[in-house]
């Protein structure tokens, strides 16, 4: 039995069924080959350039009216705008809050005077050491919690109910056990900066989701290479938002560990202004500590963009 096979369709009978005129649209045999037939590479329609797309902007980047640091420093301006207002017109008093331009003044006497920038660089040594011993006991402590489950079953519980302990209320226990140099100031800072960065820390490593780890058991991963390449840089985020509530609670230990037996730092200079009862000097110390915090949480939230590029995260519309 002989199969006959069937000629393929060339251009030529693809033009021939084009030709045929379609009775409902009314068109001519002309425009029906112009729209089925291929174009020729010397052809007007293959020649002729088609419409430009334009490319897609993102709403946030499209608004440049303001730029954004005079929208970040509005705020902040508006309300020293109120403030000397207010001091102009006699309803905020002197012996109240003194106004701005008093402030600006006194912070530059002090500043020639050597007064401020040495009761700074104090105060800077104390959060920096205190800082970095608690960063090294919350990490220390999150990673044993949360890698290991007998970790988790030592550590957590004993941790859970000392952080339920104002540290405040632990100072005349550290004036007895450290004395009154700078050692139960530096405690009371350690302290305060170790719990958030354990909660977070732990709350990072615990979060990482599990079937990364089913993908780096399946590529041959080791316990440490789990663990560096993929428990690590997944509780990375948590640490960083850790590490900034650590460094305003560092602040805050700081303000009341310098008001208790302490003989230089800007708590220092605060306890002597409320006996003579100057609140432009108050004032201005806790400007700066607001400035020193500020730059403080810059310096994290720029070390945060460098750290976790790899993460896309949404910057707000």
């Amino acid at each position: 039995m002989s199969i006959s096979h069937a000629p393929p369709h060339d251009s030529a009978d693809i033009s021939g069924i084009s030709k045929k005129q379609d009775p409902d649209s009314g068109t001519g045999p002309a425009s029906d080959s112009a729209s089925v037939s291929p174009s020729k590479p010397g052809s007007t329609a293959a020649s002729a350039p088609g419409p430009e797309l334009e490319p897609l902007v993102p709403a946030s980047s499209r608004r440049t009216f303001v730029p954004r640091w005079l929208r970040r420093t509005s705020g902040p301006l508006l309300l020293l705008a109120l403030w000397q207002v207010l001091s102009s017109t006699g309803a905020l008093t002197a012996d109240v809050l003194a106004s701005p331009g008093t402030i600006a003044r006194l912070a530059g006497d002090m500043v020639a005077d050597g007064s401020l920038p040495s009761a700074m660089g104090v105060s800077l040594r104390r959060v920096a050491v205190g800082l970095l011993f608690g960063t090294v006991v919350g990490t220390a402590l999150a990673l044993v919690s949360g890698l290991f489950r007998i970790g988790e079953d030592l550590v957590d519980a004993s941790v859970q109910m000392l952080r339920t302990v104002p540290f405040v209320g632990l100072i005349p226990l550290f004036i007895i056990w450290f004395g009154i140099g700078e050692a139960p100031k530096v405690a009371i800072i350690t302290l305060g900066v170790s719990f958030p960065l354990y909660l977070n820390v732990y709350a990072g490593i615990r979060g990482v989701d599990s079937q990364l780890i089913e993908a780096g058991e399946a590529l041959g991963l080791s316990r440490w290479g789990l663990v560096r390449h993929v428990i690590l840089p997944g509780a990375l985020p948590g640490a960083m938002t850790g590490l900034r509530y650590s460094l305003g609670i560092a602040w805050l230990a700081l303000v009341f560990a310098e008001q208790v037996n302490a003989d230089a730092g800007i708590g220092f200079v605060m306890v002597q202004a409320r006996d003579f009862l100057r609140t432009d000097v108050i004032v201005v110390c806790l400007i700066v500590y607001a400035f020193l915090g500020l730059i403080a949480d810059f310096i994290v939230r720029t070390l945060e963009r460098l750290l976790l590029q790899w993460r896309p995260t949404f910057t707000g519309r």
